[in-house]
């Protein structure tokens, strides 16, 4: 079946950088577009970033865009998200998701805590 692992999470300072990868299995990886969503505490799901599954095309959220970066290493089966200036406000639980206009599985998502 579909699995999402996503890792790379933790305590960041302002101004810092993290790095999320999502381990990807049960499907043809190659062939999805892959995104990234968060939710923040008491706040909806925000989508942050999406990358087609040729890599050729990246989609960003504009409180993200300048800042983040997502990417894919097709041959890993993995997908990532350089997070670079990170601000308080990038605080929440970050989601791998399969697809990039329709949801087809998210992983268990990865706390991001961005605090001084």
């Amino acid at each position: 079946q579909v699995q999402l692992v996503e890792s790379g999470g933790g305590l960041a300072q302002p101004g810092g950088s993290l790095r999320l990868s999502c381990a990807a299995s049960g499907f043809t990886f190659s062939s999805y577009g892959m995104s990234w969503a968060r939710q923040a505490p008491g706040k909806g799901l925000e989508w942050v970033s999406s990358i087609d599954n040729d890599v050729s095309v990246t989609y960003y959220a504009d409180s993200v865009k300048g800042r983040f970066t997502i990417s894919r290493d097709n041959a890993k089966n993995t997908v990532y998200l350089q997070m670079n200036s990170l601000k308080p406000e990038d605080t929440a639980l970050y989601y791998c998701i399969r697809g990039r206009v329709t949801i087809m599985g998210w992983g268990q998502g990865t706390q991001v805590t961005v605090s001084s």
